[in-house]
């Protein structure tokens, strides 16, 4: 007999595998583009959001570029040849958008990870990867997800990201041995 927990999981690892089959392959591969053809990738989100950006940050340091993480105090200035990457399910979180328009103020590229690219980042953004899911608030939601809040879209954000890393690797010839060694060694 199946526990309600390993059932659920199973539900949400569905909903996961049903939300990566609609995404545009297209703007995957422009975005992927984006990210070799800058010199710095810088990363934001809010709240979950933002953790699974930094986690892309790690991998993408891990592969030996130079990635950081607005916010942190060793991030430096960005200029004309970065590229800001946004992690945002509604495109509208507040502090997103004035980061996205100062980038922007800066000739950066800008990117935008999200569900609605017609947002008002989404309009700023040279490249946007659109996700399926929900937003926080869950407006205009009809059976996408049994979850709460957002996660379906954290979690698809997670899930594409770690595929655009493999995909970086490939354009790159890079192994998992080779990125081991920019691996954090003081633990």
């Amino acid at each position: 007999m199946m526990s309600n927990s390993f059932a659920q999981a199973l539900a949400i690892s569905g909903e996961i595998s049903t939300a990566v089959k609609e995404i545009n392959t297209e703007e995957a591969e422009k975005l992927a583009e984006r990210i070799m053809q800058a010199r710095s990738v810088f990363v934001a989100g809010g709240g979950r959001s933002g953790l699974m950006m930094k986690a892309f940050a790690m991998r993408l340091m891990q592969m030996g570029c130079q990635a950081y993480v607005v916010g942190e105090t060793v991030t430096p200035a960005i200029g004309p040849e970065d590229l800001l990457l946004i992690g945002s399910g509604s495109g509208e979180t507040q502090s997103l958008c004035a980061m996205a328009n100062k980038a922007k103020s800066l000739d950066a590229s800008l990117a935008l990870i999200t569900i609605q690219p017609g947002s008002t980042i989404g309009k700023l953004a040279d490249a946007v990867l659109k996700l399926p899911g929900a937003t926080k608030d869950q407006v205009g939601v009809t059976g996408t997800t049994r979850q709460p809040m957002a996660s379906l879209f954290e979690q698809t954000l997670l899930v594409v990201l770690d595929g655009m890393i493999l995909k970086l690797m490939s354009m790159q010839e890079l192994s998992s041995e080779n990125m081991f060694v920019q691996h954090a060694n003081l633990e």
